[in-house]
This record gives C-alpha cells, structure tokens and sequence, in this order.
C-alpha cells in the first residue's frame, strides 16, 4: 500500500504519496491540493486507490507461471497443513516446473492446451525445452506436478482473483501404454515383484562382502516390512525383544532445499505396531551387542545421534546431527539412540541406503531394478505366495500350532472363516 501525507504551502494543502518508477523504486509524487485540508486528504485517498488498482492490473498483466507458483508456495502451501514430506515434495516439484518455458509464460495467456503438452511431455517423455531427450516420469510424480498446478492456478482464481477461471479445471492425466509380449510363455505379474527368500540371502551374502553397514536395515524391512525411512528412524526404545513386537512413529528423509535429514511422522502420520520371529530377534540382539562394542573400539570418536527442533512459518520439524565425543554438544540438542547405525555411530540413512541399492541392481544378478521397497512388498500385498510363506515361518516360531495373533501385519483365519492361511489385519492407530 502506497504511503502518503498533506502539507500546507502558503494558502493552499499538497498532497504527495511514494510510487514505484520504472525499476521498481520508490519516489515522492506531489500534487496540489486545494485550500482545505480535508479536501486535499481525500484527494490523497482517490489517488492512492487509483495509484494501486493501476499497479495491480499492471502486475497481474506481467505475472508469470513461476511467479504465481512462488507466490502460492509463500502465501498458502508453507503455511497450510500439509505434512512437511508433502510441502516439500510440491517445492520440488515447483522447482522442476520453474525450468520449464512455461513458468516464463504470462499468466493470463496460460491456456489448458498449454498446461495438456507440458504434463504430457512429463507422462510419455521426449525432447525437453533443453535439447536432451527424457523419458516420462512416474505417475505418482505427475500427480504432484498435477496437484500443484491445480492448486496454483485455484489459488491464482480465488483468493487473487488474478484470472477468472482455472484452466487446470479441463486437463486429463494420461498413462503410459504398456507393451506386453502375448506370445510370451512368462505369467505377467502387475506392480512391483518381491524378492524371493533365496535372492534375499544372496543378496545379504553380497553385501556382507560390498557394504555391510547396509545389511541391517535389509534384513529388518525384509522381515518387519518396514519403508525405508522407518528402517532408519527406528530407536532401540521402539523395540520389544522380549514381545517381539516394534513400533513405527517416525520416518526420516533428506530435504533437498535445506540440504539436511529431517525427521518426521510417517508417510501416513499414524503410530503401528509389528510382530516380528525369532530370527529378526536373534539379528537385533546381535546387532545390539555388536554396536556396544564398537562404542568401546571407537572411544570418543564414536558418534552419538541427535536432533534438533526448528521451525519454518508455522511448521514445526526435526533435524537431524550427529557428534563425536570430542564435540561440544548444543543445548538445544537432544540425544536419540538410532537402531541401523554405522561402524562409527553415525546414523545409516535413507540416502546411503538408495545407493546401496543401485549398486546392487548394478552388480548383482538377477536384481536388475531392484531397490529398497521390493522388501516392504510382501507385507503390502498379502496375498503373495512369499508373504505367507514369511508370515507362517514367524508364526510357527513363536507357537507351533500356528495360532499366534499378529499386531500391524495378518492374523489367522479362525474356524467357519475362509480357508485362506492368512488375512489383513489393520495396524493400531494407537499404543500404551
């Protein structure tokens, strides 16, 4: 809003405000008045409201995409109540779009058939704005970028009323066809293939040679079904060895505009409770006692994990610091006792773990394409030949007749149910 103010030379008022010249700095106006006072204030008045409709009507003509994106991203998104992963997805995906020509085009030029080819040239690829030709993304990533538009060009409608209608209104997401070989004696399975219990064990047996820090973290997601940002942000004080149970409450992952690891909630904010057999249980003991005495090896150059809380608008998130025993420990730090853990102390996390998954998918046979979330999948699809096969193994450890109850993974079918062995079971929103 402009500033102003009247002043009274000889007989008659002046009145003057600040206005923005061509480059956008400010610079006294004046004018004359008449010889009262109140005539000239509401003088001022006029020509201020004229000054800022014109301003307005001028930047609403020059906005741009990317300017509208930033603009939403500062006035709505970073201080709305979506999650921090969430917030910080749709910031990247806004940095993707803001490489685009379309984030240079005028707002009020953007029509739907633009916004169609741009999220079509992300759906099926093909030669980008830069010269290099790329193939589409994932389809989860183009409902980010769909949303974020969606939600830009509503905010651009109402509140700004910078345009009149949003023309995301008329775009349809495309898929992908997919090629798929009719001749082919293969059975076509859909989605993302568990690993079988045999490559799971070459697949420990390679590691324990390339990358043993890894192995941890593998063999709990293999039998916890864990995500991998659980697997890293799970604390010895989140384990029962004695139940045989653990609970996930927290998720850790890198966010790429603080450069720093965050902790947070997990991909759906809710607390669960898994069962887990004996044989995680002899891995975690183990891995328990291996850690203690690395502590006694590395002296005060063993690392103790922290984090830290800070605050960003209205959000409130964790960071994540690691020190030696050498390091003066802030005030403001609080020590957290991570279970997957480097020789050192440090924390293994996610980001180290993604690349000791390419490295496998690289090196090792039969794992081409491989990565973390194939060990998780068997517990999202229960009905795989695997999951029932792991489940009744952990089962059958514990209790013989197999009639074990489980918490946050299946349970068995009871007389006068389906003869199927296994069923959902719906995690625990909740836990004492």
């Amino acid at each position: 809003m402009a500033k102003g103010s009247v002043r009274k030379k000889g007989k008659k008022w002046y009145y003057r405000f600040y206005v923005e010249d061509a480059s956008g700095n400010l610079v006294q106006k004046e004018y004359a008045g008449t010889e009262s006072k109140s005539e000239t204030e509401k003088l001022l008045r006029q020509a201020m409201d004229d000054y800022e409709s014109k301003k307005f009507v001028a930047k609403t003509d020059n906005l741009t995409v990317g300017e509208l994106l930033d603009m939403w991203a500062e006035e709505e998104l970073k201080v709305g109540t979506l999650s921090n992963g969430t917030v910080e997805n749709y910031l990247g995906a806004i940095r993707c779009i803001k490489k685009h020509p379309i984030a240079e085009r005028k707002l009020k030029t953007v029509t739907a058939e633009h916004l169609q080819a741009f999220l079509d040239l992300l759906t099926f690829g093909g030669e980008f704005p830069d010269g290099k030709v790329r193939k589409g993304y994932s389809k989860d990533y183009i409902h980010s970028f769909s949303a974020v538009l969606q939600q830009a060009f509503r905010f651009a409608v109402f509140p700004k009323q910078l345009i009149t209608f949003n023309p995301m209104q008329y775009i349809k997401l495309k898929k992908q066809a997919e090629d798929v070989d009719l001749f082919s004696d293969d059975e076509v399975e859909e989605g993302i293939q568990p690993i079988s219990h045999e490559d799971y064990e070459r697949l420990i047996e390679y590691l324990k040679v390339k990358n043993p820090p890894a192995i941890l973290p593998i063999q709990i997601a293999y039998y916890a079904g864990l995500r991998i940002g659980e697997v890293c942000g799970l604390t010895w004080q989140d384990i029962n060895l004695e139940e045989q149970c653990l609970t996930i409450k927290r998720s850790i992952r890198y966010d790429g505009t603080k450069h720093k690891n965050i902790i947070g909630p997990t991909k759906r904010k809710k607390v669960r409770i898994v069962d887990f057999g004996d044989t995680l249980t002899e891995i975690l003991k183990t891995a328990r006692k291996k850690q203690l005495k690395s502590r006694m090896q590395y002296g005060e150059l063993y690392h103790r994990n922290f984090y830290k809380e800070a605050q960003d608008k209205n959000r409130v998130y964790y960071e994540y610091y690691h020190l030696d025993g050498t390091e003066e420990i802030p005030v403001d730090y609080k020590e957290i006792s991570f279970v997957c853990l480097r020789p050192d102390g440090c924390l293994e996390l996610p980001s180290t773990l993604s690349i000791a998954c390419r490295s496998v998918a690289k090196r090792l046979d039969r794992f081409e394409n491989f990565h973390f979330h194939q060990l998780r999948h068997p517990y999202v699809k229960h009905t795989t030949k695997i999951f029932s096969l792991r489940l009744m193994d952990f089962q059958a450890q514990a209790y013989p007749d197999a009639r074990r109850k489980t918490r946050g993974a299946c349970q068995l079918h009871r007389g006068g149910q389906s003869q199927s062995p296994v069923r959902p079971l719906c995690n625990r929103k909740q836990f004492s």
